[in-house]
């Protein structure tokens, strides 16, 4: 600790090649800091570091991360709380580039494995910092700022102030939709959709969920409505089931089609409390399917559904470089099915009408006097 104050004190006003003999570890009072990357100019991509925390300093229990599934909701929990602090502090110290800003990799509203926080016999926790310079003169005063103020601030505030009910809280949350997963697979069930559950989203580039003052919660028709016991819970959840087979979802303009098959896309990853879609679980095979025009297609068999292409084109070896919509989404498929999906959601939005009317079946399920509206479509896979 004291060796990288006397560092930094030494490089001040040097050359920002200085920066380099801060490689290596220093060990502070409540964790280990290794700077494994410097960046060669402000500018360059930020200098990589990690903490090491010994996991007695936090408020977590072996139960809490034993099993896999709990420990990535307990580290994706960590994750967010040093987002939130990185946010709300100043994000420039002073100087030329990127100098002052320290960075993580900043979570969705999906709960994924990641490696920007770990949890194994240590806590790591992944980094990026601007280290501060005046044009290519290194600020050695607001470097030691950020590694001997910020960071140990950012660290006590996020990490060791989490509780015990923040991580049983995640622990939880876990071990529910953990549940609605293994009781769909046990029932032959591709999606559910709780009752109360937020869809819509705040806008068209953001994953926030609508206030729920402005939303309408979600409510299954009682044809389709099924209950699921949770542990933690008394009561059991209920809400809208879809069985595997052929599902098909109808009705007008603007009255949701769209945002409940998005919301079902989504379910294939489980999303955080707060987000309106954390009881909107979807097998995890599942994969939207669109047309693509010009999309570039390499040796894929779409025989299944065109045989005959003009200038004899092979459909078994399928390869073009500039796809139509109805061979790019005949080429989607086949992939998906090569990579294991069993469920395909397809929005007549983004399809092509040409290749979804080949199906006997849709033509079966869809009348004239109905095709005039607009349809999405959820169709289970059998092998």
């Amino acid at each position: 600790m004291e060796h990288m104050k006397q560092l930094l004190r030494q490089i001040d006003g040097k050359g920002y090649s200085s920066y380099q003999r801060l490689r290596g570890e220093y060990r502070f009072s409540d964790y280990t800091l290794i700077v494994d990357h410097v960046q060669k100019d402000p500018f360059a991509t930020p200098t990589k570091i990690r903490l090491i925390v010994p996991l007695q300093k936090l408020k977590l229990e072996k139960d809490h991360y034993r099993k896999k599934m709990r420990k990535i909701y307990c580290e994706d929990l960590l994750a967010r709380r040093l987002a939130h602090s990185f946010k709300k502090r100043r994000q420039s110290v002073m100087g030329s580039g990127k100098s002052g800003q320290i960075r993580i990799d900043v979570p969705g509203q999906e709960i994924l494995e990641r490696t920007a926080v770990q949890i194994d016999q240590t806590l790591s926790i992944c980094l990026t910092v601007g280290l501060p310079a005046r044009g290519r003169t290194i600020l050695g005063r607001e470097a030691e700022t950020i590694f001997f103020q910020d960071l140990p601030e950012i660290v006590k505030e996020a990490v060791y102030s989490a509780s015990k009910a923040d991580f049983d809280q995640v622990v939880r949350l876990c071990d529910q939709q953990s549940a609605v997963r293994q009781w769909m697979k046990e029932h032959d069930y591709i999606a559910f959709i709780a009752n109360g559950s937020i869809l819509p989203r705040e806008s068209g580039i953001s994953d926030l969920p609508v206030p729920k003052e402005k939303s309408i919660p979600f409510k299954s028709p009682k044809e389709m409505e099924v209950s699921i016991s949770l542990p933690h819970r008394s009561e059991p959840i209920v809400g809208m089931g879809i069985k595997k087979g052929v599902t098909l979802i109808v009705g007008g303009g603007f009255h949701g089609k769209s945002t409940l098959l998005q919301a079902i896309e989504k379910g294939v990853y489980n999303h955080i409390e707060g987000d309106g879609r954390e009881f909107v679980i979807t097998d995890e095979t599942a994969v939207k399917i669109r047309s693509e025009d010009g999309r570039s297609v390499a040796s894929v068999n779409i025989e299944p559904f065109i045989q005959n292409l003009p200038f004899e084109k092979d459909t078994l070896h399928f390869s073009t470089e500039n796809a139509s919509g109805s061979t790019s989404q005949a080429a989607n498929i086949m992939e998906s099915l090569e990579a294991g999906a069993k469920v395909l959601l397809m929005d007549e939005d983004t399809s092509a009408t040409n290749f979804m009317i080949r199906d006997a079946r849709m033509q079966a399920l869809i009348s004239k006097k109905k095709n005039r509206s607009r349809h999405l479509w959820i169709r289970y896979v059998h092998y």
